[in-house]
């Protein structure tokens, strides 16, 4: 298999679509059905899971989700639980935290907060990622291939492959300590207002 089918058979969901995320109050293991029904081709082996009981009695003690009324969730807990789900592939759940810290405040203050105009522009953007990461390998494929022919000792499909490797791990490496710079000088800061 070549990069660009490997690339083309990723499943890119980054969240559950709002249309999917009901309007009516969800028990736990409803949520968990809704998380594994539209979130299953995330799951690197069939034993992983997507959400489970304990990751949101967690979230919800560790104060990253709303208040929980009668043991039911909102669209809003499902809205959060899916932002979560995103983060937390590259993010600490205290980072995740300071992150969502603003909306959780926010909203539990007025509920007022439009977290459903965000994620919905959460989503969009997440289209626009999915083009400009496809772009990005396309280019980087090129790069590592004139390298190689370049190189008289590096001739093999084996070196193509792990040099694309470190470049991903590498650029994932350097977005994530982007993203933990931007909360350690940002999101830290409003945590104060």
């Amino acid at each position: 298999m070549d990069i660009k089918e490997l690339v083309d058979n990723i499943d890119f969901i980054n969240g559950i679509p709002m249309d999917d995320i009901p309007e009516i109050d969800l028990y736990m293991d409803q949520v968990i059905q809704l998380f594994e029904g539209k979130l299953s081709s995330l799951k690197r082996t069939e034993d992983d899971k997507i959400l489970t009981k304990t990751m949101i009695n967690n979230y919800a003690k560790g104060k990253l989700l709303l208040p929980i009324k009668n043991k039911k969730y909102t669209k809003e807990h499902i809205i959060i639980m899916s932002l979560i789900y995103n983060l937390k592939g590259a993010l600490s759940i205290n980072d995740i935290k300071l992150s969502l810290n603003k909306i959780i405040d926010s909203f539990s203050e007025d509920e007022s907060y439009p977290l459903r105009e965000l994620y919905s522009t959460f989503l969009d953007e997440s289209e626009n990622d999915v083009l400009e990461f496809k772009k990005g390998v396309d280019n980087k494929e090129e790069e590592i291939e004139k390298l190689i022919e370049n190189n008289a000792e590096l001739k093999g499909d084996f070196e193509k492959k792990f040099l694309l490797l470190c470049s991903f791990i590498n650029m994932s490496n350097m977005y994530r300590r982007a993203s933990e710079k931007l909360i350690d000088e940002f999101f830290s800061e409003i945590k104060g207002e």
